[in-house]
């Protein structure tokens, strides 16, 4: 019992690991070892669930209790850690998806727990369709919001970069000027949220504003 107990954890273990390395090479902050650790967590929550209370039920007789109580949690409670990937920022929203791939892998390892190995290993198999395979066949339906923080010594500077970004290629969802001053000069910085349609390419508003010569570009998120 106890290697079978083992085995499912290295099942669930397997199984976060693989949709973990995808997050890594996306370059996300949830990567393999958080995958990795959800999936094992949830497998183990799982197991003591259904088993961990076999003795007390063995000496206490009349006894009953609901299996699947502690393992509810897990659902719920994998919702902090979900919560921790996602920023939002000026109506830019980033990592919903390495928030729902780790729910999904609290699941995976909920079923690898529960030693239903096959539909865990179709789970993972799917969830990397949806992360790798659906970007490829409809990713650009749907352009992702891109925070720029730029700034300039020349207000007229500022208000030209955001009369060329202001395109049909491009919509301007938000835009902020803010004024400071940095070594006794007026410096103008604007931060925008911008989103490119069609067939532009988001690396085409990085190298307009680079090859400004009078605009320092300070973020790009």
């Amino acid at each position: 019992m106890e290697w079978d107990f083992i085995w499912r954890l290295c099942a669930a273990g397997l199984c976060g690991t693989i949709i973990g390395l995808d997050r890594e090479y996306r370059v996300k902050d949830a990567g393999f070892r958080t995958h990795f650790l959800v999936a094992l967590g949830s497998a183990l929550m799982m197991i003591v669930s259904q088993y961990g209370f076999a003795d007390l039920l063995a000496e206490h007789e009349g006894i009953r209790f609901d299996p699947g109580r502690i393992a509810a949690q897990v659902v719920s409670g994998i919702g902090f850690i979900g919560a921790g990937t996602i920023i939002l920022h000026r109506q830019l929203v980033r990592g919903l998806t390495t928030a729902a791939s780790l729910w999904a892998t609290a699941g995976i390892g909920l079923a690898a727990g529960g030693r239903m190995y096959a539909l865990a290993g179709a789970a993972t198999l799917l969830t990397l369709f949806g992360l790798e395979a659906l970007t490829l066949f409809f990713g650009g339906l749907g352009r992702k919001r891109t925070l720029i923080v730029y700034s300039s010594v020349r207000r007229e500077q500022i208000d030209a970069m955001f009369d060329r970004l202001q395109t049909s290629k491009y919509t301007v969802i938000s835009y902020e000027v803010e004024t400071g001053r940095a070594d006794g000069a007026t410096i103008y910085r604007a931060t925008l949220v911008i989103r490119a349609k069609g067939s532009a390419t988001e690396e085409e508003y990085v190298d307009l504003l680079r090859n400004a010569p009078d605009i320092t570009v300070e973020r790009i998120v």
